[in-house]
């Protein structure tokens, strides 16, 4: 169930979100006894998924990748590095395992659908997850674009129950304002940077943030990014801390970033 991708990918290009996924959601997947994770639309390429199970490893070293494409040549140039931990299958929106995972990542997938696809896509896949139990927060869906060469990247987690945060990392060398973030918004969310929607006024506020930080810009772009999010953390619900942030990254509560209407 889906469209099929253009298929561009690059190794290496998602190397951000998979840092994120293994600091944040690594207990729950060490804890599983069997760990799986989805990487759902990998493209004409398995990097992806191959490097999705290395870093995976680092933090649980049970887990294991499914790869799932709904293109079957693509499955079919997939089989090659398929391993102990890694597998591809045929398939889409529906996630054609046996279990529910832990993890689905969902990178540059949405991006071609119609904005108003996004939330019927989100609930079939939300569905799909482990769910949660008195020991656990269940599973995670991570949805999110970025650029060809993963500087830039903004997605959303979510769990058994909907929506949970917004992330935006960035290589901070790259960076002239936090603003240039915008053009790599996930699909639910980059047609509402307009005035008046949420999303926009964030925007706004970090960029402001940002230039009122200017001067620890003498002690390099991290710096005056850690300054910027401490600034911006008074008046919006940053949801992690320093540690991230030294990353280039800021994570917020989808709550507060959510489309009106």
């Amino acid at each position: 169930m889906g469209t099929v991708t253009r298929g561009t990918t690059n190794p290496n290009r998602l190397r951000r979100m998979d840092r994120w996924i293994a600091a944040t959601h690594g207990a729950e997947l060490r804890r599983a006894a069997d760990p799986v994770a989805v990487d759902l639309g990998y493209g004409a390429a398995p990097w992806t998924a191959v490097e999705l199970l290395h870093r995976l490893r680092t933090v649980a070293p049970h887990a294991r990748v499914v790869g799932v494409e709904i293109d079957p040549a693509r499955v079919a140039a997939a089989e090659p590095y398929t391993r102990p931990g890694l597998a591809f299958r045929h398939g889409g929106f529906e996630i054609p395992l046996s279990r529910r995972p832990l993890l689905i990542r969902a990178a540059n997938v949405l991006r071609q659908y119609d904005e108003a696809e996004v939330a019927a896509v989100w609930q079939r896949l939300c569905a799909r997850l482990a769910p949660a139990s008195e020991h656990s927060h269940g599973g995670l869906l991570v949805e999110g674009t970025c650029d060809e060469i993963g500087r830039r990247h903004v997605w959303v987690a979510l769990g058994p129950q909907g929506p949970r945060t917004v992330t935006f990392a960035t290589r901070l060398g790259s960076l002239e304002r936090p603003s240039d973030l915008a053009e790599r918004l996930p699909k639910a969310l980059i047609h509402r940077n307009v005035p008046g929607e949420p999303v926009h006024a964030f925007l706004r506020d970090f960029d402001r943030a940002w230039a009122a930080a200017a001067p620890y810009a003498s002690y390099g772009a991290r710096q005056r990014w850690m300054r910027a999010v401490r600034d911006l953390a008074a008046d919006w619900p940053v949801a992690d801390g320093p540690a991230r942030w030294r990353q280039g990254e800021v994570t917020v509560r989808w709550e507060a970033l959510a489309p009106r209407g």
